[in-house]
């Protein structure tokens, strides 16, 4: 299979790399206040506030560029059969279709692999927004993942920190948990970028306490009464019960990268350990050039992935479910018609999800733009017609003034 030229690799290599948590870094870290520096950002602009509500974030990140037309089908429109003759997913009441798409209102389908996310789809606690993207016109990967992150509306424009990042930063109390956002994975995303109380670690079996490390940390806090240490103390109670937990019965994850990521998501959230906000990866490569397949093949297997973990991770949180929001993003989208690969080249806009309690769910929320020629953006692409910035703001526990700025 093809993907960009240095996508794949550069993909591999992040995930290959899994640094290793050191007794000394993590009890200097502790002490520091934070667990892994995210680096400096600009925080400038970000409005504090007191208060914040008992609702927790999760952000699932497909790097590649997902296909949100292959996702969510809009079988309503002729012309998205005639663009996609070897690709398209047939209408739900197409008996003539080798595959046909799962109806969702009427006007468009969700894909049969993403079948697990049927239930939460019609309980209202899932919502999918369709045809929305960035402002920036980038087909670069990493340009477009940047400026996502940075929640800029444009790469290179705006504060320089992450979009989580300024939110935590505002949000923020001497008390915190130094658990406070967690990221998932071989790497601190941009998007924390900026935060003081955020760690980074590739999975919980990295990060069980030994006894010495255990130890030293209480020497660190010891019996003190201030905020910070009482954090801290609340904080390695919480990691002590991580050992043994288990997911809830009936959640069935994938043995995937980001099935263990999100049942660790869940160990996380479910243990009171002070978890505001999880990043983590999907741990495939989207980037669907060629091979694309249709009921089968490279897609359809990254999105049974991903409707399996996360359709166990709603179950596995429980009554916690209806405080936690899980937001599933991508830097872009694929172009409307299908290449003589049977893939999909770089497009602009794209299909996200919401899922968890406080959304109004079973819909599809979209301004659509159609899919003839003359609808169409650029060199044949779905024009974006929803800022993802609005997304990811209705996401935060509360609303911050600067986290998105422009």
């Amino acid at each position: 299979m093809r993907v960009c030229d240095g996508f794949f690799e550069a993909m591999t290599r992040v995930r290959d790399v899994a640094p290793a948590v050191s007794r000394r870094a993590l009890v200097a870290s502790f002490g520091l206040g934070t667990l892994a520096w995210a680096g400096q950002g600009s925080l400038k602009g970000v409005v504090a506030s007191p208060q914040r509500p008992d609702r927790r974030l999760v952000v699932v990140f497909l790097r590649g560029g997902a296909d949100g037309l292959n996702m969510v089908p809009p079988v309503f429109e002729d012309e998205y059969f005639k663009a996609r003759p070897g690709l398209s997913i047939g209408r739900p009441d197409d008996r003539s279709a080798s595959v046909r798409a799962l109806d969702l209102d009427g006007r468009f389908g969700l894909h049969p692999s993403l079948a697990p996310l049927l239930p939460l789809y019609r309980e209202g606690k899932l919502r999918v927004v369709h045809a929305v993207g960035s402002k920036d016109h980038t087909r670069s990967h990493f340009e477009a993942m940047a400026a996502m992150e940075h929640g800029a509306p444009r790469e290179g424009e705006g504060p320089t920190g992450g979009w989580l990042a300024r939110y935590l930063e505002a949000t923020g109390h001497p008390g915190d948990s130094p658990l406070r956002a967690v990221a998932l994975g071989n790497v601190m995303p941009e998007s924390l970028r900026g935060a003081a109380k955020a760690t980074q670690m590739a999975n919980l079996g990295d990060y069980r306490l030994r006894e010495e490390i255990a130890a030293d940390l209480r020497k660190l806090y010891g019996a003190g009464k201030d905020l910070a240490s009482e954090a801290g103390q609340q904080t390695l109670a919480a990691l002590a019960a991580l050992g043994s937990a288990r997911p809830s019965e009936g959640a069935g994850y994938p043995d995937t990268p980001l099935g263990k990521g999100l049942r660790d998501a869940a160990a996380l959230l479910r243990t009171d350990a002070g978890v505001e906000a999880i990043t983590l990866d999907h741990g495939g490569v989207w980037d669907t050039h060629v091979a694309q397949g249709r009921e089968g093949g490279w897609m359809a297997g990254l999105m049974d992935d991903l409707a399996k973990s996360l359709a166990a991770f709603a179950t596995d949180l429980g009554p916690d479910f209806d405080r936690t929001r899980t937001i599933v993003i991508s830097e872009f989208g694929r172009r409307v018609a299908e290449n003589s690969g049977l893939g999909t080249d770089h497009g602009r806009a794209t299909a996200m999800f919401a899922m968890g309690g406080g959304i109004e769910g079973g819909v599809v929320e979209t301004r659509w733009p159609g899919l003839r020629p003359e609808d169409l953006e650029g060199p044949g692409d779905l024009r974006v017609t929803t800022d993802y910035r609005s997304i990811l703001a209705d996401a935060l526990p509360m609303p911050v003034a600067g986290v998105f700025p422009g």
